[in-house]
């Protein structure tokens, strides 16, 4: 990510709403790695930037960072009451049945691995993983799919669509084994809807991905 001005899609006194390239952190990079965080407090020359959602390092996609404390809160409220949506474009391995439908599973996060993965009810230390998903392309033996992501664990589209035996395009740490023309995942965060933290003015963003691995299909 070379100028975050050309990832910006919306900016306001309370909040940036940018387009994360696949391949940039959003926090945490190390040394001589820029990461999404430390880009929007170079830009706005500020020592106070909000996470309030957050993208895998190789996903891309529409991330809304608050200005503001009282903006970051009033957010991260809006994720944990479901009244932000987020939308997904994910294409992966086989053909799914029915083509629309929720998954709804248990998961936990293996700190030591770095993976989620799907487990029993009443599993110590799990909780509910939720997705709607609808087919929106077929080709090749692998499906385009619109996630509707209802809530937010670690690693969670992908730890849901491989356990069903439907790993991402380029996923080789969910078990991806096929062949692909370009490094990332075949995941894009594209649509966004939020109220206005301030004004409560509703709000949506659309975008599509960028990403060299997504194949010329028709949404």
């Amino acid at each position: 990510m070379k100028d975050l001005k050309e990832c910006i899609i919306y900016e306001d006194a309370h909040m940036i709403v940018c387009h994360k390239p696949p391949g940039v952190p959003v926090q945490s990079a190390g040394v001589g790695t820029m990461d999404l965080e430390c880009a929007c407090l170079n830009y706005l020359q500020t020592t106070y930037i909000g996470i309030v959602q957050r993208l895998d390092q190789p996903v891309e996609g529409l991330m809304v960072l608050a200005k503001t404390r009282k903006a970051a809160g009033e957010l991260n409220r809006q994720g944990q009451d479901g009244r932000m949506e987020k939308r997904y474009l994910a294409l992966v391995d086989g053909h799914l049945e029915p083509s629309e439908g929720v998954f709804q599973d248990q998961m936990v996060k293996d700190g030591r691995s770095r993976m989620g993965r799907v487990v029993p009810p009443h599993t110590k230390g799990a909780k509910e993983a939720k997705l709607r998903y609808r087919v929106l392309a077929e080709r090749g033996g692998q499906s385009l799919l619109e996630i509707h992501l209802l809530t937010g664990r670690f690693h969670q589209i992908r730890v849901q669509l491989s356990s069903r035996g439907y790993p991402l395009v380029g996923d080789r740490k969910y078990g991806y084994q096929g062949e692909q023309k370009a490094a990332g995942l075949a995941l894009c965060a594209y649509r966004l809807r939020l109220f206005h933290p301030d004004s409560q003015k509703e709000m949506c963003w659309e975008i599509r991905p960028r990403g060299e691995i997504f194949p010329d299909l028709q949404v």
